[in-house]
Parts: C-alpha cells; structure tokens; sequence
C-alpha cells in the first residue's frame, strides 16, 4: 500500500501543479468561472494558481506535506462557489455539458478525501 499511496501522492502532485499552471498560462477561462460577487477574478485566479503549484510541490516533501494537505483542501473548499456559479450560469460561457457541472460538486470532495488520503 505504500507504494500504491506515493504513486497517488505524486499523480495528485502532478495534477495540482498543471492545473496551476494553467492559471498562469491560460487565465481567461478560470476567470469567468469566478462568481461576480468577488471582486479581482484575475487576482483569484492567479492566487488559487499559485496555490495550486504550492500544494502540489508541498505533498512531494514529507517536511512540507501536513501544510500543502490542509492548504490544498482549504482551497479545495475554498473554489467550491466557482463550480457552484458554474452549475448555476449553465458553464460560465465555457462549452461543459450539464452532466459534468453536475459531476463537479461531488468530485470536490473526492479530491478532499483523496488529498487526505496521501498525506501520510
């Protein structure tokens, strides 16, 4: 199981830190999935991708892994109302079938349960 865990640990390190990197480099679709009532989408964005490349890099290095674990998941939590507006503005302008904005909320959680599950 060891093994099957850091296998895991480093598949969620790899998605974490694409996915982050894709807020630098393509911006504008993470943008409109920001709910207008937050101000500085662009700023979110980029936060949240910078928090993404932190958390990822974060689970690679047992000194560093208990924080990226908790900051990832407080950030999991954190963009929920993005996939909410998401659900709610039919795909934010974004071509997403319906299903997969329904998929959306509940594989929040699994992405929870998962960066929990290769914390150790």
């Amino acid at each position: 199981m060891p093994g099957f865990r850091r296998f895991n640990r480093f598949l969620l390190a790899f998605l974490f830190v694409g996915a982050g990197i894709t807020h630098f480099v393509a911006p504008a679709s993470f943008v409109r999935i920001v709910p207008p009532y937050l101000p500085a989408p662009l700023l979110l964005v980029y936060l949240s991708g910078a928090a993404e490349i932190a958390g990822g890099l974060g689970l690679l290095l047992p000194a560093t892994r208990r924080w990226a674990v908790w900051g990832l998941i407080l950030l999991l939590i954190a963009v929920f109302p993005a996939n909410v507006y998401m659900l709610q503005s039919h795909g934010a302008g974004l071509a997403v079938p319906q299903w997969a904005l329904w998929l959306r909320l509940p594989l929040q959680a699994v992405l929870v349960a998962w960066v929990w599950w290769v914390r150790k």
